[in-house]
């Protein structure tokens, strides 16, 4: 199969003109926040290489845009933040596929208020979609994991190390990724392998962005979707990454790397 023949479902300028290896052939991966964005590109990239695919989202109208592209999507409309919509999608899984070979964890919001005006509530809405998905996930995708010896891949973010004003929520979210990457790592060893992957600045909208905006990157571009979706697929490849665990990949155009200094 050509990279071209899948244009037209992953929407992604990676897939022009070059050869897709199908090295997730027959697997089946459940993909939260599947969508739009950074979700999409990865429940896509994975199919291109041939696996089977979950999405899940609240955004039904999205997931109905996305599975109209391909027969080997399924997807569930549902809150995973919710125990009991975690069960279903797993439950599901099982169901349609016969088993589960990976797990990403996508979904996230971000609440982007003074720390002073932040409700309580709000807090916590941050912290059950983006972290306790997660917890969920692992919990209840567990014995399906170790079974296949699959994997788990929490979709952290470079705020885990950096921040900006007024997003105490999701900062905090994304660090607890980071430590639990590692923590479930330990824990569902040797079967499973649990990594995180701590996008940069990446462009979901599509925007036209400034030069100085792409400037500010060792690589010289803001990143895409895609380059989520790629470092996703290599990661749950056992054969590929079979001697990673428990890492968070930052793919993030080097912008972390670059000291910045006031002129």
């Amino acid at each position: 199969m050509r990279a071209g023949d899948l244009e037209g479902v992953a929407g992604l300028p990676f897939f022009k003109n070059r050869e897709i290896v199908m090295s997730l052939d027959n697997q089946t991966h459940i993909v939260t926040g599947a969508a739009s964005g950074i979700g999409h590109a990865i429940a896509t990239q994975l199919i291109a290489e041939g696996a089977k695919v979950l999405g899940v989202d609240t955004d039904e109208v999205g997931l109905e845009r996305l599975s109209g592209r391909t027969d080997r999507l399924v997807t569930l409309t549902g809150d995973v933040s919710q125990e009991e919509t975690v069960e279903r999608v797993v439950s599901l899984a099982l169901e349609r596929f016969g088993g589960i070979d990976g797990i990403v964890c996508n979904a996230g919001i971000m609440k982007r208020v003074p720390v002073g005006s932040l409700d309580l509530e709000d807090w916590q809405r941050v912290m059950d979609v983006n972290l306790t998905q997660s917890f969920l996930f692992a919990k209840h995708g567990e014995k399906a994991l170790r079974a296949s010896r699959g994997a788990m891949l929490l979709i952290s973010s470079t705020r885990a190390f950096m921040s900006e004003a007024n997003t105490e929520s999701y900062s905090a979210t994304k660090g607890g990724l980071f430590a639990l990457a590692h923590s479930l790592a330990v824990s569902l060893s040797p079967e499973v392998r649990v990594n995180a992957i701590a996008p940069g600045w990446i462009n979901v909208s599509g925007e036209e962005l400034r030069p100085e905006d792409h400037a500010q990157h060792l690589v010289g571009r803001v990143g895409l979707p895609a380059d989520i979706g790629q470092a996703a697929a290599f990661l749950l490849d056992g054969e590929k990454a079979g001697f990673i665990t428990g890492q968070t990949l930052v793919v993030d155009g080097g912008m972390t790397r670059k000291m910045i200094y006031q002129e």
